[in-house]
């Protein structure tokens, strides 16, 4: 039944799955422009790749990465050649009649099926079982009602800092000098964001002016977050603070006390947690009735496990003398 499990990442998975056929049925619709690459290999035959192809290839890639790629001309060129290579590495294997091998097909069945399953759970399954989105908004608006205690919201801060890292141009002392240097000037009038822009090395607030946005007590290193919490009033600033990543100047722009969450601030998280159930349940109970199905015979697994054990045993390393 563990196949069917739905855990918190499972919408966005699912999202991602219909969203890959459906690029993938784009970019089948725009073959008629011929094959991206093709050509004869011995012992292969004709070998050729087109878009839908590569549109498959690039969905076992990150979105973030995938979308960089997109960009680089040269790295798209490779990712052809290395796809192209592969299916004449293929083709060369089912011309020698590998694919008839037992533990071949075995495992091209399984590839097969694991996409074809995947497929039905996201255009089949999980659809028939998502709630409409009245039906979602009333599970969400009781989950909440019974226990409104539990979406309280912790203490948060919203913090500035300027990280001044050690590195190869920069000492441990310097590091240490040039931060107590900043952390003068910030208390003589400097512009705090200006200097996070023009200083830190952490590039993802940097640029920002060194705003973290709202963070709760647990979400930071200790000592940044020790001293994140410490600060009480918007303006205020830390002492020069040493962590892993280098020493840090704080200053506090805002604080929310913990308090309760209204039924809005939490809606979206309640809808797909609610989804999630549903879907969770519809999964399970598809799994009991194919379970249902199934006879299971205990001695040939037993039998089974065994010989794999031994296979296994076989291919460990002769222990050294």
């Amino acid at each position: 039944m563990f196949l069917f499990g739905v855990n918190s990442s499972v919408l966005p998975s699912l999202r991602r799955l219909a969203a890959c056929l459906a690029l993938l049925g784009l970019a089948a619709g725009v073959q008629a422009a011929g094959p991206l690459a093709q050509g004869t290999v011995p012992g292969a035959g004709q070998v050729s790749i087109d878009s839908a192809d590569l549109g498959a290839d690039m969905q076992r890639i990150p979105p973030e990465v995938r979308h960089d790629m997109l960009q680089q001309p040269e790295t798209m060129k490779r990712l052809a050649t290395n796809l192209y290579t592969r299916r004449a590495l293929a083709e060369r294997a089912r011309a020698k009649g590998l694919e008839q091998r037992r533990e071949v097909a075995a495992a091209l069945a399984l590839a097969r099926a694991r996409v074809l399953s995947d497929a039905l759970l996201a255009f089949d399954v999980d659809k028939s079982n998502t709630p409409s989105d009245d039906k979602a908004l009333a599970l969400a608006k009781t989950m909440y009602q019974a226990n409104p205690a539990d979406y309280a919201r912790p203490e948060q801060v919203r913090v500035r800092h300027i990280l001044i890292a050690p590195g190869k141009d920069k000492d441990d002392a310097a590091a240490a000098k040039e931060a107590a240097d900043l952390l003068a000037q910030v208390r003589g009038g400097a512009d705090f964001a200006t200097l996070a822009k023009e200083h830190s090395a952490d590039p993802g607030s940097a640029a920002k002016g060194g705003d973290l946005g709202f963070f709760a007590h647990g979400r930071m290193v200790p000592a940044f977050d020790a001293a994140a919490f410490a600060l009480q009033k918007p303006g205020d600033l830390s002492d020069v603070v040493k962590t892993q990543f280098g020493y840090h100047i704080l200053q506090l722009e805002e604080r929310k006390p913990a308090g309760p969450q209204s039924f809005d601030e939490v809606k979206e998280m309640l809808l797909d947690k609610v989804r999630q159930a549903e879907i969770q349940k519809g999964r399970a109970e598809l799994a009991g009735q194919l379970e249902a199905t199934m006879k299971l015979d205990e001695a040939a697994l037993k039998a089974a496990t065994a010989s794999l054990k031994q296979a296994e045993a076989a291919q460990e390393p002769a222990p050294k003398k």
